[in-house]
């Protein structure tokens, strides 16, 4: 059974996210005489001597490392109490997960080429202690420069095998990038947050730049709204980021603007049932649909899903009531609001339309390990696959 799965992709929540520039603000570090001395070594380095003692363990139960949260604003999810994230969790802009589509190589018989792929090339440790993985081995793991080094070489983020023969994420830990530590910059949000959705700016589809967001015209950066405490990130009401760490953070909740901004009353009164981002983030862009159905022979030999794309910030939103409580069902997520309900105003929206493959016995959408269709477009190995995985005994594509 083939459907059709709408999903409305908010066009403006995260408003100094996409950038194209600017990396960690590397300070005078007071651990920088330690680090000449002795090198840096991951974690323990950074925890040595009461600098930053726990927080590597500390780290392990956030969201950018579990992946996974329980969602408490959305309906229709099957287990309420489930933690639900790019971990677990199926939806038609991916069409896989983490559990599905970890990092692995793949193939190509026909060329002979090689190609490292998988959710997992976000993940903030080796690969090998995965999404949601505790303990010692998980704790040395964490990537602690990939967030905080001004001079991270990205080029070392590569996936590779390493002398196992595992394939792992490889990690910039050298003593010059440990030597610039500091407050995060807009590249190393970037380095994974811009590519989301399988290229950069596929999923949001509008570039953070000085023409379209006064936040990057005045030289800001994600955290100057995205602060942390104990590196839990307020997170906005995205209907798809169903994972947070339970900090939010809207434009006019008073930390940056209250609900007055403006010098005219009028404008003003408009910020009741209008949101910022409708008058102030006014471009869309991106992937607009993707057929996990229908795969596409790339010209370097392997296949992706048909994909319907436009540049950055080319196409306009659509509007749409939005109480920050988000619509899931089978065929269809989307923000619930009405003008009627007191507590909705109107926000901009992506709309982004996927076709995947739904089991006829239980209505719901079937996950798929991208690895096999990469080799040679057959997307039944890769529900085959993705059902040996999770333990899917049977099921009617």
């Amino acid at each position: 059974m083939r459907r059709r799965v709408v999903s409305l992709l908010p066009g403006a929540f995260l408003l100094v996210v996409l950038a194209a520039s600017g990396i960690a603000s590397a300070g005078e570090h007071p651990g920088r005489e330690f680090i000449e001395r002795n090198g840096y070594k991951g974690p323990e380095t950074c925890g040595f001597a009461g600098c930053h003692p726990g927080v590597a363990k500390a780290f392990l139960s956030t969201v950018h490392w579990t992946h996974a949260a329980v969602p408490t604003n959305v309906t229709g999810v099957d287990e309420p109490r489930r933690a639900y994230g790019m971990k677990n969790r199926a939806y038609t802009m991916c069409n896989g997960n983490d559990t599905v589509s970890a990092l692995k190589e793949v193939k190509n018989p026909e060329t002979g080429r090689t190609k490292f792929t998988g959710c997992n090339s976000c993940h903030p440790g080796d690969n090998i202690h995965g999404v949601g993985s505790t303990g010692p081995g998980a704790e040395a793991a964490i990537d602690c420069l990939l967030c905080h080094a001004a001079t991270y070489d990205f080029s070392r983020r590569h996936p590779e095998k390493n002398a196992q023969g595992r394939v792992v994420i490889g990690q910039d830990r050298s003593l010059e990038a440990a030597l610039s530590v500091g407050k995060p910059g807009i590249k190393n949000c970037m380095a994974c947050h811009e590519s989301a959705g399988g290229g950069p700016l596929v999923k949001k589809g509008f570039g953070f730049t000085e023409a379209n967001d006064i936040h990057a015209a005045k030289g800001m950066v994600c955290v100057d709204c995205h602060g942390t405490k104990d590196h839990r990130i307020p997170t906005g009401f995205d209907p798809n980021i169903w994972a947070t760490d339970g900090v939010r953070i809207g434009c006019d909740d008073g930390k940056c603007h209250n609900g007055a901004p403006h010098k005219d009353a009028d404008l003003n009164n408009h910020t009741a049932k209008i949101a910022c981002q409708t008058c102030h983030v006014t471009r869309s862009g991106g992937a607009l649909a993707k057929d996990f159905v229908k795969w596409t022979k790339t010209s370097g030999g392997f296949w992706e899903p048909t994909t319907l794309r436009k540049d950055a910030n080319e196409t306009s939103p659509a509007y749409a009531w939005y109480n920050m409580t988000v619509r899931n069902s089978a065929k269809l997520i989307a923000p619930q609001g009405s003008r009627k309900d007191g507590r909705s105003r109107i926000y901009p929206f992506k709309i982004f339309e996927g076709r995947g493959f739904f089991d006829r016995k239980t209505g719901k959408l079937l996950v798929m390990d991208m690895g096999p269709p990469m080799v040679n477009g057959d997307v039944k190995a890769g529900l085959a696959s993705a059902a040996k995985i999770t333990g899917l005994k049977s099921y009617d594509p």
